[in-house]
């Protein structure tokens, strides 16, 4: 029987960078969108079986294939920008030489059209994982006042795409019907029943919370998908009860400016993960995998 998925899985235990060290290039740390390797080590082990294959039309540097190749399965990535693509492979053959059995593939291209950049393997995932852009820019690394003891913030690596075509540079109802486009073509991928599992994070404009996992759980089912769970994955660590701190500089930065205008915020420490599945074509194929989850 399929073990009981918890509601709230602690994939914050360890800092970002330190997930990444030896198992990722150091070049890895310069994408500023990227999604934390537990989350997607979880995702993968809670959903799929070695062997299977696991897509990421969106993949950026390519922690979902690492962490599927890494956990004995297979996996392919689209990736628009050429500079992540590349790092994507790079990110695979450095998985490859430190012994993941796995095998992956990394193509450059608009995910709209995921299902002819792979026509071999329609029908064939077992789960799509991905993310949405947030913007054509997010936080990236930062140095304060306090860091560097000169006046004023400095930022780098908090530009991923200078490409207008990049649905990262379209308005919020745009990116979300680009986002719809990937979710419809990438399902052509997946076989009946296969999973699609999102991790997405509300963010603050000007200090109002924009509900973005509201937004895409929206999309993904008008897209065609079937709701099936929405699990919280901490970015904080927690040690004896306690809870460990990861907010970034910009959060805590937007948090106290609320709180001086009498506006009572707090650090988000959470992302969701939005988990569909595609339908099955028939009865006989909702039985097929059931007797395989089963056994």
């Amino acid at each position: 029987m399929r073990e009981l998925i918890g509601s709230v899985w602690a994939t914050g235990q360890q800092p970002s960078r330190t997930q990444r060290r030896g198992r990722y290039l150091p070049e890895s740390m310069k994408h500023p969108g990227k999604m934390l390797p537990a989350i997607a080590a979880k995702v993968i082990a809670t959903y799929t079986q070695p062997g299977e294959l696991v897509i990421d039309p969106m993949c950026g540097i390519g922690t979902t294939l690492v962490e599927a190749i890494h956990h004995g399965r297979n996996a392919a990535g689209i990736e628009y920008e050429a500079q992540w693509a590349k790092l994507a492979a790079e990110n695979v053959a450095h998985a490859r030489w430190n012994g993941a059995p796995g095998t992956a593939q990394v193509l450059i291209g608009d995910s709209r059209n995921a299902s002819r950049l792979l026509p071999g393997l329609a029908g064939t995932a077992a789960l799509m994982l991905t993310s949405p852009p947030y913007g054509s820019y997010t936080h990236g690394h930062i140095r304060s006042t306090r860091d560097t003891g000169e006046p004023g913030i400095r930022k780098w690596n908090h530009h991923y795409s200078r490409d207008r075509a990049n649905l990262a540079h379209q308005s919020l109802p745009a990116l979300l019907d680009g986002f719809a486009q990937i979710l419809v073509e990438t399902a052509l991928l997946l076989r009946p029943g296969g999973i699609v599992a999102i991790t997405v994070r509300p963010y603050r404009v000007r200090g109002e919370l924009v509900d973005l996992p509201g937004q895409v759980l929206d999309v993904a089912q008008e897209a065609g998908l079937l709701f099936t769970d929405r699990i919280v994955c901490l970015l904080c660590g927690i040690d004896d009860g306690r809870v460990i701190n990861r907010a970034s500089f910009f959060q805590l930065h937007e948090a106290r400016k609320a709180w001086e205008r009498g506006v009572p915020i707090h650090a988000l420490a959470h992302e969701d993960l939005l988990i569909f599945h595609k339908p099955f074509t028939d009865a006989a194929e909702v039985g097929r995998v059931d007797d395989r989850e089963a056994r």
